[in-house]
């Protein structure tokens, strides 16, 4: 990752679609345990309503749109780097970046994406409890980060 290269930026309506195929490309890599037509299924929700709705920060990468972040309120609501992209850091810089604008962030995530589990944990996330998605009937966790300062 050369970081000259590496731009976060507030998304713009416009940016929407590509954070959609990234959010649905990504979705159905991570979440084997959860149907593919569930994403397919959501994916229109995600680009006119979820994405409209949050506060996000994109992450170009030498002009490319590779990852995103979806804030509402202190909820991470959504977060995504497209598979291609993974592991080179930009989950952690948009985490990073989200940590500047709150002093507490909470989410959930699936019990079962053991490596966002890692990513948040290893991002000082903690678990607070367990929950059930009732779209999916899947089990989460909800997390949160607090600023210790």
């Amino acid at each position: 990752m050369q970081e000259h290269l590496i731009k976060i930026r507030q998304a713009e309506p416009n940016d929407f679609e590509k954070l959609a195929n990234i959010w649905l490309e990504t979705s159905i890599e991570a979440h084997d345990f959860i149907p593919k037509s569930y994403w397919v299924n959501n994916k229109s929700a995600m680009q006119n309503q979820y994405l409209p709705m949050s506060e996000v920060y994109l992450i170009e990468e030498a002009g490319q749109v590779c990852a995103f972040i979806a804030l509402v309120e202190n909820k991470v609501a959504a977060i995504f780097v497209s598979p291609g992209k993974q592991g080179k850091g930009l989950g952690k810089l948009l985490i990073s970046h989200a940590k500047k604008l709150r002093e507490e962030l909470e989410l959930n995530v699936y019990q079962e994406n053991e490596n966002s589990v890692a990513f948040y944990k290893a991002n000082g996330f903690r678990i607070l409890k367990e929950s059930l998605d009732t779209e999916t009937q899947a089990k989460e966790f909800v997390m949160l980060w607090e600023n210790s300062i």
